[in-house]
């Protein structure tokens, strides 16, 4: 066994395998758990994918949204226990890049 049958052998064990197809340009709502001191609750965190980097458990995505006119974005590792599940809101619009970063000067993203 080489590296990378070991490290992909070991992965495995801790990749979510209930993930949603879905990809950039979706709108997509993303359950979080958040933990503040003894409770949890989830957290629903909603926008556009502008982006989706890596492969295997080091893979994750970036969700672009608007709040009080401000653009934020949050990157969201795939299969981290902290993502509870990943809803698609909406289907894409026809995309013609891999990036939505142009999104960023957009006055208001269209929902």
């Amino acid at each position: 066994m080489n590296a990378k049958e070991a490290i992909s052998f070991v992965e495995k064990k801790h990749m979510k395998k209930d993930i949603p197809d879905f990809k950039v340009g979706d709108q997509v709502k993303v359950y979080q758990k958040v933990i503040e001191g003894e409770k949890t609750r989830t957290q629903i965190y909603e926008g556009i994918v502008i982006r989706r980097k890596g492969s295997g458990l080091r893979e994750n995505f970036t969700v672009l949204r608007q709040i009080r006119g401000d653009m934020v974005e949050k990157i969201f590792p795939i299969h981290s226990p902290a993502v509870e599940k990943v809803v698609v809101a909406a289907g894409a619009k026809k995309t013609r890049r891999a990036k939505l970063f142009y999104l960023w000067q957009k006055k208001e993203i269209v929902s």
